[in-house]
């Protein structure tokens, strides 16, 4: 190592600036070197020891020494230049970052661990979004002054967009101001500009956003901030926005994006508040990748359930009655009395005792739970009667845990498995409802274990297996697993001793290895009462959809007293497993239209068979074979129109009907129906027994396909 030469009291000042500007240093080490600086020559061993070399980690590996202070960028460059040239952010020490952080020596002499956050990845996805909806922020403010800024989240979770940014524009924009804005984020873009961040008093804060009239900044920060408060700002720029980061280095990362829509927003979701404006994009590390996005968004659009839904007559939201509650009318009806018929038969056989339980309950139910305290903001309000306060139910595992406290146990009884398709009610607020997938009244297929220690695994392996048994007869074959663990968010409520929360982390983990799954360990996604596995299915043209959820509980067993006499004749306390296949009916439903573009398998098709006669003189052997048919247990439809034969197959084909039968003279004289498949069309003629049997088969079976 190169001997320190010793520096003059004004050389000491200048370094110490050029390291506060340079490397973004925390206020307390910034202070820390102007103060070593101003005392001269006499502090340089004080001087030396912040100058140390530090130990560092890149990942898993070996650790490295590198002179600091110094910034991520700087060490990553040290370390590994490829890696350094990737690079968007970092963890440090399992703390998201920017690549300007400045890195100490951690006290107690541990390696200071780097994990660059990359490209390709959800975190790096997660980053990249994120700063190019500052970038789109950026744009608004330069071309609209005067434009007030809401929030602009990354969204990982919604397959139809990559970020948005909520804003209040002087003029309203339309969609003809889209590809403006875009252009001013490419030429921004195009600048390389700085994404610096600063950590200033939440006083200083205030004050700025005051000055810079940005009253929902103000209160965002009045509500969420600390004493310390992180703001950014992209250099050369009007841009400045409270945020907790991480972002990209410079706008050069940002290449292959795109404006793809306006929509209606309230401030935090709530009517009440003022209503903005929301600008939906997308950002992808390629332009490569962007543009197969963009293809799959046309067909996502082809296939969006709520356009399917009104043009098969599957369900309506009406407004009359209230946002967010589905009416579902005779053919999703249908579609769903399949869905739950083979739901019914498989709990069966697997040992759940089918229950019903009510749709509301006394308060003090909601307080025992933990949900008045943790989950209070998504229940509907309080709703007296005959002096005592009533709550819709969220969820439906404190009434079944009422089922199990009506009797005592034995773990010879145990496990018990309660199943119920039931409805529940939450308080979503109106700018975040969306079809079928998110709504305020719903229907779970809901289930809860009460099991023993020693067979709380076994149980969750079989939970997941019944799952992938499930999805699998829906047409679904691709999965991603993850496992969502407590995090360290304090503004997040997790109840319960953090023992508990490593003992059911484990067994998920243990089933999950068991039955050889790769799975994501995510961080602060576990419910309030407990770690949980979801099970995200990949539909028909590449999107993830959150689906299915086993949720390990041993919270709500210790809430309620819940026990068994165990073995040695003494009470023990159970542990609780909830769990849901289908998530619920109506989010699962969605996804289905979409995933099959509403062309549902004969099995679940609300309409099997359409019978189309040629003319007038048919419709009485028409209505014979439909009799026939519905005498199967086929879903069948007759049109008896006075109208073309043509118009009668586009009409059935515009309802997606698997088989149509065309019925003329010579069918009548045969006792026969020409069998014309939605996809394949005429596939000949036959007689009636055999198409019934065909038909009978291909629903029995449950195919996916009619061939």
């Amino acid at each position: 190592m190169t001997q320190a030469v010793p520096l003059s009291e004004a050389q000491h000042r200048g370094i110490s600036r050029r390291w506060t500007v340079r490397h973004s240093l925390t206020a307390r080490k910034a202070a820390e070197l102007r103060d070593f600086a101003g005392d001269g020559a006499d502090n340089f061993s004080s001087w030396q020891t912040l100058m140390s070399e530090i130990n560092v980690q890149l990942n898993d590996g070996p650790a490295a020494q590198v002179g600091g202070p110094i910034t991520v960028a700087e060490a990553l460059k040290k370390l590994d230049r490829d890696l350094a040239k990737q690079a968007l952010a970092a963890r440090v020490n399992g703390r998201e970052v920017d690549l300007a952080f400045t890195l100490d020596q951690q006290q107690n002499g541990d390696p200071v661990k780097i994990e660059p956050v990359l490209p390709e990845t959800l975190e790096g996805l997660d980053v990249l979004r994120h700063s190019t909806a500052h970038l789109l922020a950026a744009a608004v403010l330069d071309l609209f002054p005067g434009t007030k800024l809401g929030i602009g989240p990354a969204l990982l979770e919604d397959p139809r967009y990559g970020y948005f940014y909520d804003v209040i524009t002087p003029t309203v924009l339309t969609e003809a101001d889209l590809p403006l804005i875009e252009k001013r984020m490419r030429q921004i873009a195009s600048k390389n500009l700085a994404y610096r961040r600063e950590e200033i008093s939440k006083a200083e804060a205030l004050r700025i956003f005051q000055e810079r009239d940005e009253p929902l900044k103000c209160e965002l920060i009045d509500e969420k901030a600390g004493q310390v408060v992180s703001v950014y700002y992209i250099d050369s720029s009007p841009f400045i926005d409270f945020c907790l980061g991480p972002h990209v280095p410079n706008t050069n990362k940002l290449r292959a994006f795109k404006l793809l829509s306006l929509a209606g927003a309230y401030w935090k979701g709530d009517a009440e508040k003022p209503q903005m404006q929301r600008i939906y994009g997308t950002a992808f590390f390629t332009q490569e990748q962007l543009d197969a996005w963009l293809k799959q968004r046309e067909e996502a659009e082809k296939r969006d359930h709520r356009r399917l839904g009104k043009e098969l007559d599957l369900f309506s939201i009406q407004e009359q009655y209230g946002q967010g509650l589905i009416f579902w009318h005779p053919k999703g009806g249908a579609i769903r009395r399949e869905m739950e018929d083979y739901l019914r038969g498989e709990l069966s056989k697997r040992g759940y005792g089918l229950v019903f339980t009510p749709h509301i309950a006394k308060r003090e139910l909601w307080q025992t739970s933990g949900h008045e305290e943790t989950y209070a903001d998504a229940m509907f309000a309080p709703t007296e009667l005959e002096e005592t306060e009533f709550r819709l139910k969220p969820m439906n595992c404190p009434f079944h845990i009422g089922i199990y406290k009506s009797a005592q146990h034995s773990y010879r009884d145990l496990p018990l498995r309660y199943a119920e398709l039931g409805t529940c009610y939450r308080a979503e607020l109106s700018g975040t409802l969306h079809g079928l997938m998110r709504v305020r009244g719903f229907t779970q297929d809901d289930a809860h274990i009460f099991c023993t220690r020693e067979t709380v695994r076994s149980e969750i392996v079989d939970c997941i297996r019944f799952a992938f048994d499930l999805l699998g007869v829906f047409g679904f074959e691709k999965f991603k697993i993850e496992l969502s663990v407590k995090g360290a968010d304090t503004a997040k409520k997790y109840l319960g001793r953090d023992e508990d929360w490593e003992r059911g982390e484990g067994a998920l983990v243990e089933a999950l290895e068991e039955q050889q799954l790769a799975y994501e360990r995510i961080e602060g996604e576990a419910a309030f009462y407990g770690p949980k596995i979801d099970i995200k299915v990949e539909d028909a043209i590449g999107r993830l959809w959150q689906l299915t959820t086993v949720q390990f509980d041993f919270n709500l067993p210790e809430r309620f007293e819940l026990e068994y006499i165990g073995e040695d004749n003494k009470p023990h306390r159970p542990l609780m497993i909830h769990r849901a296949l289908f998530g619920s009916m109506e989010r699962f439903f969605g996804v289905l239209i979409e995933h099959y573009a509403g062309v549902f398998p004969m099995w679940l098709a609300p309409v099997q068979v359409a019978v189309l006669p040629i003319t007038d003189r048919v419709n009485d052997y028409a209505g014979k074979v439909a009799a026939e048919l519905r005498s199967g247990g086929l879903r069948v439809e007759a049109n008896l129109k006075s109208e073309k034969i043509g118009a009668k197959i586009r009409d059935a084909q515009m309802q997606k009907v698997p088989f149509m039968l065309v019925l003329g003279d010579r069918e009548i004289e045969q006792g026969t129906v020409a069998v014309r498949e939605r996809s394949q069309g005429d596939i000949g003629v036959m007689p009636l027994a055999e198409f019934k049997e065909m038909a009978r088969k291909l629903v029995e079976l449950r195919a996916l396909t009619n061939h």
